[in-house]
């Protein structure tokens, strides 16, 4: 005597409700799959099931266009993000009425705004460090020989041969007698090259980081650009 298995039996209520609202399952990615793939079963090795492979490759194409539209999200959210905290530190730069004030605000809230370990404003000059009117200034202003700027960042530049207004690097450690005692503990560094006006010397602003990703070289310079270019502006002023 044989036997055969009965299919399983659906509750009813369930059964019901899914002749109901078969959007339920459709839905559903999980169960879906697993649908697919009892029904490839039931067909055999020998069954190329054409609609199947197409709903896999749709399937793959789904979650690659999802993974990519996560992506532009996220890097639109950042860079809004990075477009706010440039804005204020913008504004924060603007507030002060006296010199002395600017640079104690660049290592103080503005470094603080950029989340960024140091900021130190470089100017060529030939005239000596050790001047007491530039010691008095603190530690954000230091004065270099003419063609730091050049040397220290790098003489490439861009496509047209001009040098590019911002350098984003990873470094070892910081220059030590630009950095002070935190020199060791920075691994990437902005420069801002700073066009001061004729008949001046130019300069640069730097920006360190403990973090060596927060300046990679393959990071968008669009921003820092910016920041760098309102900076000079206020520097003639301040000059002037």
């Amino acid at each position: 005597m044989s036997s055969t298995a009965s299919p399983a039996e659906i509750d009813p209520s369930l059964r019901a409700r899914l002749i109901r609202d078969p959007e339920t399952i459709l839905e559903d990615a999980e169960v879906m799959r697993a649908l697919v793939a009892a029904n490839e079963r039931a067909m055999g090795a020998n069954v190329v099931d054409m609609r199947g492979l197409a709903m896999e490759r749709l399937e793959a194409r789904l979650d690659r266009l999802e993974e990519t539209h996560r992506s532009v999200i996220a890097a639109a959210y950042e860079n809004l993000a990075g477009t706010n905290q440039i804005h204020r530190a913008v504004l924060r730069m603007l507030d002060p009425l006296e010199f002395e004030t600017f640079l104690a605000d660049l290592e103080g809230e503005v470094a603080a705004i950029l989340r960024v370990d140091a900021i130190r404003l470089v100017l060529e000059s030939a005239r000596s460090a050790e001047d007491p009117a530039l010691a008095r200034l603190g530690a954000v202003l230091q004065v270099a020989a003419p063609g730091f700027g050049r040397d220290y960042a790098g003489a490439r530049g861009n496509a047209r041969g001009e040098p590019r207004p911002v350098t984003l690097r990873r470094i070892e450690s910081g220059a030590g007698w630009l950095y002070g005692p935190r020199a060791g503990d920075l691994r990437s560094e902005a420069c801002l090259r700073l066009d001061l006006g004729e008949g001046r010397l130019p300069g640069m602003l730097l920006m360190a980081s403990r973090d060596p990703q927060q300046f990679s070289p393959e990071h968008g310079t669009d921003l820092l650009a910016f920041f760098g270019g309102v900076f000079e502006r206020s520097m003639r002023r301040w000059l002037a």
